[in-house]
């Protein structure tokens, strides 16, 4: 297979995109925490949200200025924390208008977002994909220098089946494998504290001896998480299981 020539790096370190190849295990989610808690060791962090048809990162963090440009680029919007977000919520009149394009449209528009964003000197740049393994991961995979990708799965088996096919696409592009985390493992009952599997058992160690990939961790489906994502606040979550997971994946990472 002959790939198109990699764009430049720019001033940006680290690049890593996470996804799973599945809609629904929580890759935006993921991928923000993973960028609060590179921003809270005093990282300069980027989010490339290249979920086109399905943008949600924004709304983690409040944010709805309308990117400003100038000869040199696309300035993007930072969060509270200095995060610096590109997204299609954001180039949109009304969020909830849908985008209705075809791949080309699709892969040139995550193609824009690295190349005319100015994104300055960053530590790291998460790029958060769409589900599947079509045209734009597939650009994400063939045209941004990644330094590695994260897979996000949840404890259904199925989950788990649809994640290895983004793992054997991630291999056959020559893109290292830096980690699995398993999201919505479990949740804790508020009133007496049990741990309650809504989505089964873990088939995490499965795929990680099939993937060939460290397993950084377990996060547990979380109200609060839920509820501060939904009102833009995001950055204010502090559950320490969640991030103690994240911290240790983000050490492999730098």
């Amino acid at each position: 297979m002959t790939l198109p020539p990699k764009s430049d790096k720019k001033q940006i370190k680290k690049i890593y995109a996470v996804g799973s190849g599945k809609g629904g295990v929580g890759k935006s989610s993921v991928t923000s925490l993973l960028a609060i808690a590179a921003a809270r060791q005093g990282k300069r962090v980027g989010i490339l949200d290249a979920d086109i048809t399905g943008p949600s990162i924004p709304t983690f963090f409040g944010l709805h200025t309308f990117p400003f440009g100038n000869a040199e680029g696309i300035e993007p919007p930072a969060s509270r924390s200095g995060i610096r977000v590109i997204s299609m919520n954001l180039l949109l009149d009304d969020p909830a208008k849908p985008v209705i394009w075809r791949g080309p449209l699709l892969g040139n528009a995550v193609t824009q977002f690295f190349n005319d964003v100015q994104w300055g000197e960053l530590d790291v740049l998460f790029v958060d994909l769409p589900p599947g393994t079509a045209d734009a991961v597939l650009t994400v995979m063939q045209t941004i220098p990644l330094d590695g990708f994260l897979l996000v799965t949840s404890p259904q088996e199925l989950a788990s089946l649809v994640v290895r096919k983004a793992a054997k696409m991630a291999e056959m592009l020559d893109i290292p494998l830096v980690g699995v985390v398993e999201n919505m493992s479990s949740l804790r009952c508020p009133h007496c504290g049990e741990r309650i599997e809504l989505f089964g058992g873990s088939h995490a160690e499965a795929l990680i001896n099939d993937v060939k990939a460290t397993f950084w961790g377990s996060l547990p489906l979380d109200t609060e998480m839920a509820a501060l994502g939904d009102e833009g606040h995001l950055e204010e979550y502090t559950n320490a299981e969640v991030f103690s997971v994240l911290e240790k994946g983000l050490a492999n990472l730098f």
